[in-house]
């Protein structure tokens, strides 16, 4: 079965066909770095690195380019409020988002490119554009003309003489068309800026990613990527430039991920309702926010709450349960179940497979890994051994990775308690085996709540550190 994938320019699924066979040039936008990244961003860069991992398991040569905005109006503000430069500002966020990068086990891109390091290229495409007439200077600012554009507005599904009607823009009278776009800034004081054939100044926001894709990736690629709040201006106005520089459609797939939302507000500065990575990583694995992305198909919004994070835990907590060794003294599960076990590790190579095909349905692939995973772990209370759990497990390990989870245990320390634990799990068989139940689960009930978790077979109890 081929890979179907929803195309946000033409609004519907379609097989998978790359420019070059075997090759996916894959850009997605990154982060504007003026300040910490928050849960959002993390979202979008967990959406774009699954789709990579499994267009690799599934043979594709990927070459990913994720770029930083390292200039722009929001990064000169807040230097200039700090006292600082822009660029160190930059540089200092750009250092943290690629250690949350690392914390969410998201793959480096083969390139992190920066605006700044594109200012050639750009000042290059600038000139072409007002070559072909389709921009043209003003006192230092040069603008894209709209009007030029064939098809302007065909990614978001507006028309420009709607947009001219409806324009709540302040209008410059130096434009042609209120929709006209910057494509060079000119320089204000105190501002960065870099000489150019029409003065001083830097380049405008769209400019920039159109630019890296030329420059990283050649004139075409296969996918362009990045949150849905990007189609408009930002994804529309990147084609329209590029595509009337090179002639040629400029990526073939554009794929959005939907809004990652607070409590059911999406995430604003304006509401103040963002979560820095960092302070989520503090408190959780970056595998709970991982599968909190994979539980939800990436088109559509993302609820964000305790209650998704608390329930996204247990869900790590049930992959780690069947990733663990046999019961000690395990004899062997019956020849029925063991055929369950194996029918299952079928089923859930086929359904895997056949939800990521379907435009990365990563819900979808969730559900048939824990059916896996309940399989496992009731051949596990049934005797099973390490050789009859082997396959399962392994196959639980090989899709997981493909979707970017690490399933790493908490590092277990021996400190004095452990002794003290071992009492009471005794303490409590004796319990048991005297019919005590009401005391013995208060037992477990107390040791939960201390972070301890015992695990009863018919082979005995045993315990760990959640």
């Amino acid at each position: 079965m081929t890979i179907k994938v929803y195309n946000t320019l033409t609004r519907n699924k379609s097989e998978f066909e790359t420019i070059e066979e075997g090759k996916v040039r894959m850009y997605v936008c990154g982060p504007t770095v003026y300040d910490r990244a928050h849960v959002g961003h993390a979202m979008s860069a967990l959406v774009f690195d699954i789709i990579r991992r499994y267009l690799t398991y599934k043979g594709y040569d990927v070459q990913y380019v994720m770029n930083f905005t390292d200039v722009d109006d929001k990064i000169i503000d807040r230097a200039q409020r700090l006292g600082i430069e822009p660029i160190e500002l930059a540089e200092k966020y750009i250092d943290e988002f690629k250690q949350n990068l690392q914390d969410l086990n998201i793959m480096p891109a083969t390139e992190h490119p920066r605006a700044t390091d594109e200012i050639d290229t750009i000042i290059e495409m600038v000139e072409k554009l007002i070559e072909k007439d389709t921009a043209y200077e003003v006192d230092g600012d040069v603008y894209f003309r709209v009007e030029k554009a064939k098809d302007y507005g065909k990614l978001s599904g507006r028309k420009l003489e709607e947009m001219n009607a409806g324009s709540r823009i302040r209008v410059d009278e130096r434009k042609e068309n209120p929709m006209d776009f910057a494509v060079w800034k000119k320089a204000k004081s105190g501002e960065p800026a870099w000489d150019s054939p029409w003065g001083p100044g830097r380049p405008g926001w769209h400019i920039e990613c159109s630019a890296m894709n030329l420059d990283h990736l050649g004139h075409q690629i296969d996918i362009h990527g990045g949150g849905n709040d990007l189609i408009f201006p930002h994804h529309e106005n990147e084609i329209a430039q590029t595509e009337a520089i090179t002639g040629k459609p400029f990526a073939r797939y554009w794929m959005h991920n939907g809004m990652l939302q607070l409590k059911g507000e999406k995430m604003s500065k304006s509401t103040g309702n963002l979560i820095p990575i960092e302070e989520f990583l503090e408190e959780h694995s970056g595998d709970v926010m991982r599968l909190i992305v994979l539980s939800t198909h990436y088109r559509s919004p993302l609820t964000f709450n305790n209650e998704v994070i608390e329930a996204n835990q247990r869900a790590l907590e049930r992959l780690l349960s069947a990733l663990r060794p046999a019961s000690p003294g395990a004899t062997g599960a019956s020849s029925d179940l063991l055929d369950k076990l194996n029918e299952q590790v079928e089923t859930t190579q086929k359904g895997f497979t056949d939800a990521m095909n379907e435009d990365f349905n990563t819900a979808g692939a969730m559900g048939h890994i824990f059916d896996l995973v309940r399989v496992i772990n009731q051949a596990r209370s049934e005797n099973a051994t390490d050789d009859e759990l082997a396959s399962a497990q392994n196959l639980l390990s090989e899709l997981t990775e493909v979707l970017g989870l690490t399933l790493k245990e908490r590092e277990k320390t021996t400190t004095g308690a452990d002794a003290f634990i071992e009492l009471l799990v005794d303490l409590r068989n004796e319990l048991r085996q005297q019919k005590h139940y009401q005391l013995a689960d208060r037992v477990r009930d107390d040791l939960a709540d201390l972070g301890v978790t015992i695990e009863d077979t018919s082979q005995g109890s045993s315990w760990r550190w959640e």
